[in-house]
């Protein structure tokens, strides 16, 4: 198992909440597969105490980002799901009632427990998700999420946006898709500020009028 030791003091920011590790903050980094982006690793103090269990990207400045502070929980296909399903779950409500035109974000990175990911929605069950993987820690897991996501929504339209800047910031490959079903047409209307505006849903321009 990777073991992240995490400098003297440093600590105290994770523990009051910050979901980020940065490389200045950390020690040392011992075991196997720490060239391996979005490896899980072990995060304990200097003196050795458990901290909490995250992702691991040595070509990130964000070098790991936490997956979760409790001992007892392991990073798995299961705890996984679990997270997309309870974001889902919180936002189902707001997806259901919305307008088919509208986009809705369904799930928003390290607030629904699934640092770097962005999932917005287009036209309910029967029209797209657009997915962003904009951290090591999600793209290690793409399988897993898109599996859950059409799961969870009965949506089986899944586009991958890729956003330069952050992944080539995280070291990924920029490589847009479709991860299932049909790509999204490259001009739709979308309801925007209460108003049909064209939009290419797959990279997030807007046409001018």
């Amino acid at each position: 198992m990777l073991i992240i030791t995490i400098k003297q003091g440093k600590e105290k920011s994770l523990l009051s909440g910050d979901p980020w590790i940065y490389v200045s903050a950390i020690e040392k980094v011992d075991g196997r597969d720490r060239n391996k982006p979005g490896v899980t690793a072990l995060v304990q103090t200097s003196s050795r105490q458990f901290l909490a269990r995250a992702a691991y990207n040595a070509k990130s400045q964000i070098a790991a980002r936490i997956w979760t502070l409790r001992e007892d929980e392991p990073v798995d296909h299961a705890m996984i799901k679990r997270r997309v399903q309870a974001a889902f779950a919180e936002r189902e409500p707001a997806w259901r009632g919305a307008d088919p035109q509208a986009l809705v974000q369904l799930i928003d990175g390290d607030k629904s427990g699934l640092p770097g990911l962005l999932v917005h929605s287009y036209g309910g069950a029967s029209g797209y998700l657009v997915c962003q993987f904009n951290s090591a820690a999600v793209e290690l897991w793409k399988v897993a999420i898109v599996q859950a996501l059409i799961k969870a929504t009965g949506c089986n339209n899944v586009y991958e946006r890729c956003d330069k800047l952050l992944r080539e910031g995280e070291g990924l490959a920029l490589f847009p898709r479709a991860l299932a079903g049909e790509e999204p047409p490259q001009r739709m209307m979308v309801l925007d500020g209460g108003k049909l505006k064209p939009m290419d849903i797959r990279t997030g321009f807007t046409y001018p009028k």
